[in-house]
């Protein structure tokens, strides 16, 4: 059965605070790390993927990979890390077409959009970065391991 284990809880996040945060959520992962972020559209998920990956060097964001799935990046400090979009998988079946779970297997850093439409394949260990929206725009941010 897994349990949840609250490492990092941000409240009221402004955008201009993003670069700050997202290197405090890197302080808490390790090598390699599966972090899968839920919230509701257009709540700031690719954002702070992007923020995550420039606090790695990575310089040339792509976007968000929501018609090609899988982006992925190579970080001069942490290897190979993988942007996946799953808002297009619709139901299980598609998934083993999609060659995801092998790509899971690689020793990588993945950042996952709308996990919870892959959750069967996900390994036992893995964070969950969620989103909420606040009433004055800010993000309410949590940062759980999953075990």
């Amino acid at each position: 059965m897994n349990s949840s284990k609250i490492l990092g809880f941000w409240p009221t996040v402004h955008l201009a605070q993003l670069p700050q945060i997202a290197k405090e959520i890197w302080s808490h992962l390790p090598q390699p790390g599966l972090i899968c972020l839920r919230a509701e559209m257009g709540s700031g998920k690719t954002t702070l993927v992007k923020n995550l990956l420039a606090q790695v060097q990575i310089e040339h964001f792509e976007g968000s990979p929501t018609f090609s799935i899988v982006q992925p990046y190579v970080s001069p400090i942490k290897g190979p890390i993988y942007h996946l979009d799953c808002y297009r998988i619709e139901n299980t079946a598609e998934i083993p077409n999609l060659g995801l779970e092998e790509l899971l297997d690689e020793n990588a850093y993945f950042f996952i959009e709308w996990a919870e439409n892959i959750t069967e394949i996900l390994p036992n260990q893995h964070f969950w970065l969620y989103i909420r929206s606040n009433a004055d725009q800010s993000r309410e941010i949590t940062l759980c391991h999953d075990h």
